[in-house]
């Protein structure tokens, strides 16, 4: 009777022992746009149309491979990549690092570029991201649409998609801890975020850029993850105070006519839109609705 307690005591501790190591694994989001990508220098070279959308196609997948080699050398035991450019069909599943987990296409909810994130996640990773609308000597800088929108803030800070998809990481208390991209929109990450782990793959010269080569840039991104999950108590979820003030200001006239018909948004400018609430999920829902 007694040895048979002894057993079971040992396969008990074994059984601990076992459960321990693996919720101890970490868990990581990456979050891949295609602008911010090595080479990337025109919007040919993100769109399906263009001639060597296909090679570029290769470059994002591998630099994600980067990120996600630097994330299991760091002890990452579960990867979520989300596709966020475009149609959200651009990362090529096989050539993929088969230890991470693919979110492809469009749901049609508001997570938009951070689908799939929550609160079970440890950090969050930014790979191929470019600067906001309207930044000097950055490289298809944006802000969601490039077509309508000149500026994005919360609260009266202007910010990047880096940072609208960071207020998203911190609502479930989850850090950004490494960006990759070109150089303005690393500075603009430093300046939000305060301490995080970047990349720059290029620096914008006008309509220029002077790139890395590909591979620099691929083992740069895989040590600088690895560095800055080994150091993952060193970084903050980024947050901003209730009530949330969203404020987007447009391109052209017909685009505010059109997105100040949805419920809760007010005119607080000629061509800006504002909309308040004390739940940041709620002003992102609103976001996807007049962008």
């Amino acid at each position: 009777m007694k040895k048979q307690l002894v057993t079971l005591l040992m396969l008990i501790i074994i059984v601990s022992v076992a459960f321990s190591q693996s919720d101890s694994g970490l868990k990581i989001f990456i979050s891949v746009d295609m602008e911010g990508i090595t080479g990337v220098v025109n919007w040919e070279d993100v769109s399906r149309e263009g001639k060597d959308y296909e090679y570029f196609r290769q470059i994002m997948t591998k630099e994600t491979n980067a990120a996600i080699e630097g994330a299991l050398e760091a002890g990452a035991t579960e990867i979520i990549v989300r596709d966020s450019h475009g149609s959200a069909r651009n990362i090529l599943p096989e050539m993929l690092h088969k230890s991470s987990k693919l979110i492809r296409d469009w749901s049609g909810g508001f997570m938009s570029m951070m689908e799939g994130m929550d609160k079970s996640f440890d950090a969050v990773i930014f790979i191929g991201y470019h600067a906001k609308a309207g930044t000097q000597n950055a490289i298809l800088e944006h802000t969601m649409s490039s077509r309508n929108i000149l500026d994005v803030s919360i609260n009266n800070v202007s910010l990047p998609e880096a940072g609208i998809n960071a207020l998203i990481a911190g609502y479930y208390d989850v850090p950004v801890i490494f960006v990759s991209g070109e150089k303005a929109l690393c500075n603009q990450a430093k300046i939000l975020f305060g301490e995080v782990a970047t990349v720059a793959v290029k620096e914008g010269l006008g309509n220029a850029a002077l790139n890395l080569h590909p591979e620099v840039s691929r083992e740069k991104i895989r040590k600088g993850v690895k560095t800055a999950l080994l150091n993952l108590n060193e970084y903050k979820p980024y947050k901003l105070t209730s009530p949330y003030i969203l404020a987007v200001k447009y391109k052209n006239e017909e685009i505010v006519n059109e997105m100040s018909l949805q419920p809760g948004v007010t005119r607080t400018g000629n061509w800006e839109l504002s909309y308040k609430s004390d739940d940041l999920l709620d002003i992102m829902k609103a976001f996807s609705l007049i962008h």
